[in-house]
């Protein structure tokens, strides 16, 4: 049957699923977004971004009614040539994955799909999961091809990474990795063949080792830590001209909803046989005890009103999930006096309160979230700041 649209991207209003219509739509391509959050696709159909995303509101301004277009009606999906499906595999509160999901939702809309169409899987996937996928739509005897080609963006850098970063992309023949290589080159130039497990692999590989990196630094910023000793101080000067350490992280929360997540899943894969990501995990999630424990050898935060300055998982977002910046608030629930929060770009959570109030009420400050607004307070409270910058740091 003849499209009349390029792509359509299925959980398109999310942070993943989002910045990608955008870019096609950009790029000259027809888009539709298929999303269930009616409440995400009226912002978009009326210009409005529902996350922040440098760059994002720009495009959709101008793309939105013309090459972009949002609906919660699934018989879009019938309208375009390349399905993009934004489903990754959930996990429990265990942090056990849940291999069938992915096939699961693709089989809850397969009854949209037409012949000829190529099925992108984008979002992270358990090792497997683009075979099983490949086995669901091969029982429906529909003519489709299935490809899975991995996000590698962060959040903020959507709208020039998508087009800056190679592109993975896999098939199980040359003429779906044909496919899957012309669709992505409307986006990037630089393109990468795999097969699919490679690629499921690749993914959760990258995420693993960034989380891995994240708690070297915290590990070494505790050991220097308990000596007395500025980590920050010692990582600037260690890596100054010398490339062998410039990749050696600051300290900080390390969270989001992906490292934490991909490096469980990678264990999982491997039959929880991975001491490493196991240890990286203890490290980075038991950073907010850490911090709170010398605190109280340092304050009396028992009868103090602390303020937490940032509850996104990272600075310039307004993402909460898997931040630890709520951790920390949980221990300090039990630990101290009274606790105040601020973060300047957070709606989600109705438990902040103004900045001013948090700087003239608190006894005590921690940088959870290195927001730029942050920089240079001022403020008589002393202000715990882990991160780092320009060669000072934190000693408690």
């Amino acid at each position: 049957m003849p499209f009349t649209r390029d792509v359509v991207v299925v959980g398109g209003c999310g942070r993943v699923g989002l910045p990608l219509a955008l870019a096609f739509a950009d790029r000259g391509s027809q888009v539709a977004i298929y999303d269930i959050n009616e409440s995400a696709v009226e912002r978009v159909n009326a210009g409005e971004m529902p996350f922040a995303e440098d760059g994002a509101s720009e495009v959709l301004s101008r793309t939105i009614g013309d090459q972009l277009v949002a609906t919660t009606d699934p018989q879009v999906v019938s309208s375009a040539e390349h399905v993009v499906v934004i489903i990754g595999t959930p996990v429990d509160e265990h942090l056990n994955p849940d291999p069938n999901a992915v096939s699961g939702a693709v089989r809850d809309i397969l009854e949209y799909f037409v012949d000829g169409q190529l099925l992108v899987l984008r979002s992270t996937l358990y090792p497997g999961t683009t075979a099983m996928v490949e086995t669901t739509v091969r029982k429906s005897n529909k003519q489709i091809d299935v490809t899975f080609c991995p996000e590698r963006i962060a959040e903020g850098k959507a709208m020039v990474e998508l087009f800056e970063l190679p592109q993975i992309v896999t098939g199980r023949s040359e003429s779906v990795l044909d496919r899957a290589e012309k669709l992505f080159r409307n986006l990037t130039a630089q393109t990468v063949r795999m097969q699919p497990e490679e690629a499921e692999l690749a993914k959760l590989f990258t995420n693993t080792w960034r989380y891995i990196k994240f708690a070297t630094a915290n590990q070494l910023f505790m050991m220097a830590n308990d000596f007395g000793l500025d980590y920050e101080r010692i990582r600037s000067g260690l890596a100054l001209d010398y490339p062998r350490a410039a990749d050696l992280p600051g300290a900080g929360f390390a969270a989001g909803p992906c490292l934490l997540k991909d490096t469980m899943q990678l264990a999982a894969f491997n039959n929880n046989n991975f001491v490493l990501g196991h240890a990286a995990m203890l490290v980075n999630e038991g950073l907010p005890l850490y911090l709170v424990s010398r605190l109280e050898e340092r304050y009396p935060i028992a009868d103090m009103t602390v303020g937490i300055l940032g509850m996104a998982f990272k600075g310039e977002s307004d993402d909460t999930r898997s931040s630890l910046s709520y951790k920390l608030k949980r221990i300090l629930r039990f630990k101290a006096g009274r606790i105040l929060c601020h973060d300047p770009y957070v709606t989600s959570d109705s438990d902040l309160s103004p900045l001013d109030e948090v700087l003239d009420e608190s006894d005590l400050l921690i940088l959870a979230t290195p927001h730029r607004v942050y920089e240079g307070l001022d403020t008589a409270v002393p202000v715990i700041n882990i991160w780092g910058r320009d060669g000072k740091g934190l000693v408690l």
